[in-house]
């Protein structure tokens, strides 16, 4: 056979260190010999043990190279290429309207009517429900008719005044009763109209909390106006992605609850740290036209935090020595098999199942792919699909 002679003298070299092994176990180690004895017998052991170690890997590595026969381990590649790399921060938030409030009536009083429903559509400035104010109805009246007598006792001292007829006293008795009455009404007025509760702006009735006829008072919320139009999300993020987040970055957002997403981006980074969570608030602004977004309606958010166009490779490819390095197999062609070589670089980033390679690969390169997890470095392997 092709291969005896090789056969032979590895079966002599091991023949002749049993030999050598079995001669030293059966001389024995007898218990007058000295430390020093025993020492330099150990060291010609091991001399002899490394100098038949280097022997059989000699020998092995002949054998590598004449057995064509052998058996190769299979592997697939793939090439490495250049892609963009998206990395998402993701967190979640609430949708929040600026123009959402709970209404309280200016000054206590009896619900006298409710001019809204919920649901209902109202414009900025309309009534939308009164309190009793016959009270304060009366007193204007009262105030009106004094008024005018006032006003028509000014008019006349202030023709005789002209004509130089009767004392500057009166005139201005006059004069200060009627302001002072007009004065007065303008302050019951006031109070009137306290005594309704008009909308601040144009939204709708989102809840209805008093009832016609019950005792209201300004602690005691009448009832939720909101306008959806213009609604935005936020959200808290932790200190850790301060320096990557910055007003303009994109971000996607995701309403499970409703199936809508949305493509955006920040409009506002907060200014402070919470220090109960190490984290702070962001704003994404956002039209919302159909009303489709509702008030506390949650958000699921990624934000992309790093971006970049370079070498992008599937996650699994990458593996860790003992030392911590991150390495992958690339494969070489070595005559009619091919080589893997364990090749180290850098990996900036992964996200979603991709690695982002900043350094130690080229668009050339051809990774091992199947098969990674059972081989070595420098090692034939059979490439089947490529």
């Amino acid at each position: 056979m092709k291969h005896d002679p090789i056969i032979k003298q590895m079966k002599t070299i091991f023949l002749l260190f049993t030999l050598t092994f079995v001669v030293s176990c059966n001389t024995g180690v007898k218990e007058s010999q000295s430390l020093t004895d025993l020492k330099i017998k150990k060291a010609s052991l091991t001399d002899k043990m490394e100098t038949i170690g280097t022997e059989l890997k000699k020998i092995e590595m002949a054998i590598s190279k004449l057995d064509t026969l052998k058996k190769l381990v299979t592997v697939t590649a793939i090439k490495a290429e250049i892609n963009n790399f998206n990395h998402y921060l993701e967190v979640q938030g609430t949708v929040k309207a600026d123009q959402t409030i709970e209404l309280h009536a200016e000054m206590g009083g009896t619900v006298t009517a409710i001019l809204v429903k919920e649901g209902q559509n109202v414009s900025k400035g309309q009534i939308l429900a009164t309190l009793d104010s016959d009270v304060i109805d009366n007193s204007v009246l009262q105030l009106e008719t004094q008024l005018a007598l006032a006003t028509t006792t000014y008019e006349r001292q202030t023709r005789l005044w002209e004509q130089n007829i009767g004392s500057e006293i009166q005139y201005l008795q006059a004069k200060a009763q009627k302001e002072s009455l007009e004065n007065n009404m303008k302050s019951l007025k006031a109070q009137a109209r306290k005594m309704k509760i008009t909308a601040p702006f144009s939204g709708i009735i989102d809840q209805i909390f008093a009832k016609t006829g019950e005792l209201t008072s300004p602690q005691m919320p009448f009832l939720r106006l909101v306008n959806l139009n213009k609604v935005y999300v936020e959200s808290e993020v932790t200190e850790t992605y301060l320096k990557a987040i910055k007003k303009g970055t994109e971000v996607l957002l995701n309403f499970s609850s409703i199936g809508v997403s949305i493509e955006s981006s920040i409009s506002q980074v907060g200014n402070f740290i919470n220090p109960n969570n190490r984290s702070f608030k962001t704003r994404i602004d956002l039209e919302n036209p159909n009303n489709e977004l509702k008030a506390n309606l949650l958000a699921d958010i990624k934000i992309n935090d790093f971006k970049a166009t370079g070498i992008v490779i599937p996650s699994r490819l990458v593996q860790k020595d003992s030392n911590d390095q991150t390495f992958v197999y690339t494969i070489e062609p070595n005559g009619s098999n091919h080589k893997v070589i364990k090749t180290y670089m850098t990996e900036a980033m992964n996200y979603n199942n991709l690695s982002f390679i900043s350094e130690g690969l080229l668009s050339t390169s051809i990774l091992v792919d199947k098969g990674a997890r059972l081989i070595n470095n420098n090692e034939d392997v059979k490439l089947v699909h490529y």
